[in-house]
């Protein structure tokens, strides 16, 4: 992928995590400075990952500090949390699967068209994320009032 295809498909996530934390947890993001990621380590304690198939093939995901994805359960349920484990996993998929779709149909307004698969969630200290395709990862860390995460994706042109 190209620098200035990174770039283009940074700013969107961009665009698509502010809205979605926003309206969804109401969580108000900062994204810091987009970077190559050279291993498989999470930036976090939960994360999913969601493939991408279409003009080009790869994967997105995000990566929540405990922190932060608790804040992001409690923005979304209130006080209405019944198992918090399952509770969190349950966010961290759907705000991927939200992020990744508001994200996909801005870039399809640009003619780049991707279909996303449904999210799989990891938990667990030291977790890894294997991306799908062999061009660089892009990291882009956002920090919150109540933690960190971090939005990732690898996209290989066909």
């Amino acid at each position: 992928m190209s620098a200035s295809m990174s770039i283009t498909i940074g700013k969107h996530f961009i665009s698509a995590t502010t809205n979605v934390l926003s309206t969804m947890a109401h969580i108000k993001p900062h994204a810091g400075a987009p970077y190559s990621k050279t291993n498989d380590s999470a930036k976090g304690d939960v994360s999913a990952i969601v493939g991408i198939t279409g003009r080009a093939k790869g994967s997105i995901s995000v990566s929540f500090s405990r922190d932060c994805a608790v804040a992001v359960v409690k923005g979304m349920l209130g006080d209405d949390i019944q198992d918090l484990q399952q509770d969190i996993k349950d966010a961290v998929g759907e705000i991927t699967n939200m992020i990744s779709g508001q994200a996909r149909a801005s870039l399809a307004e640009a003619g780049m068209v991707f279909q996303g698969a449904t999210p799989t969630v990891i938990m667990g200290d030291g977790h890894s994320i294997s991306h799908v395709g062999n061009g660089p990862t892009m990291a882009i860390p956002f920090t919150t009032e109540d933690g960190e995460f971090t939005v990732e994706f690898c996209i290989e042109e066909k």
